[in-house]
Formats: structure tokens, C-alpha cells, sequence
């Protein structure tokens, strides 16, 4: 494997651990010992999209003028958002906090039905093209031994 490449992977893995750890900071729940959430404690998803440097511009805007606001429609809570940079890629990485898994599909589910947002998305990758490239989804619980905040 040529230098660079093995760069980029450890510029990668270490943009994940950055993003994971600004995610534990944020967490105050606690894990059960068989890894599911009590339905009182709330979960964490950590999304991460790929975007591209030639319509990044119109990604951003389409996320912070209609994205957000539909997702707010639907009771998403965004805990905060972020772009990462390395040789390989760009990535715009958000963390959700949701009080069960049920509502997670729930609420995503209606998202991706809203029409409204099919509308934006057809409009917006007509005008700009493919504004994002491959997704990672992953839900967090948070660990009994994890700093509290």
C-alpha cells in the first residue's frame, strides 16, 4: 500500500475517533450489560455523509435551509454538527439524540415520506447533481464507565 494512502486511512480513522469522542462528551446515558438502553435513556446516531468539494456550498445550504427544518418537524434533535477534511474526502458529520430506537425509525420514516423534502431533494440534485455520496449511520450507547459530563 503506497505512504499516502496509508496516510489517508490513519487521517480517516483518526477524523472518526475526533468525532466519536466529541459525541461521548456530549452523552450523559448509560448502557444496560446486554448493550440495549433503558427506555428512559436516551440514544445517540451518529450520521456521516460524504459531500463532495464541487457543490459543497449547495449541500450546506440545502441542509441548513430545509434539512434542518423538516427534520425539526419531525422532533429530530441535532446535538451538533461538523465537517471533516482529510486527502481522501470531505464529510459532514452530525449527532442526533433520540429517547428510543422506536422513534428513530418512526421519525425517520416520516422524514424520507415527507414531500416537501422528495421536492427539495429532486430540485436540488437537478440544479447541483449528487450532493452526497455514501452514508454511515451508526447508533451509540453510551458505556458505564464513560465520562459524565
Amino acid at each position: 500500500m503506497p505512504g499516502f494512502q496509508i496516510a489517508s486511512l490513519l487521517d480517516n480513522i483518526r477524523c472518526g475517533i475526533a468525532v466519536i469522542l466529541c459525541g461521548v462528551i456530549l452523552l450523559s446515558a448509560s448502557v444496560t450489560a446486554d448493550d440495549e438502553a433503558p427506555s428512559d435513556t436516551p440514544i445517540y446516531q451518529l450520521r456521516i455523509y460524504e459531500i463532495f468539494e464541487e457543490n459543497k456550498a449547495a449541500f450546506h445550504d440545502r441542509f441548513r435551509d430545509h434539512a434542518a427544518r423538516i427534520m425539526k418537524k419531525y422532533d429530530f434533535k441535532i446535538i451538533a454538527m461538523w465537517e471533516s477534511q482529510t486527502d481522501a474526502r470531505t464529510e459532514f458529520v452530525y449527532l442526533l439524540e433520540w429517547p428510543s430506537r422506536e422513534v428513530l425509525k418512526d421519525r425517520w420514516s416520516k422524514f424520507m415520506a415527507d414531500e416537501e423534502w422528495a421536492e427539495i431533494k429532486r430540485e436540488t440534485g437537478a440544479k447541483h447533481g449528487t450532493l452526497v455520496g455514501s452514508i454511515q449511520d451508526r447508533v451509540l450507547h453510551m458505556t458505564d464507565y464513560s465520562p459524565r459530563m
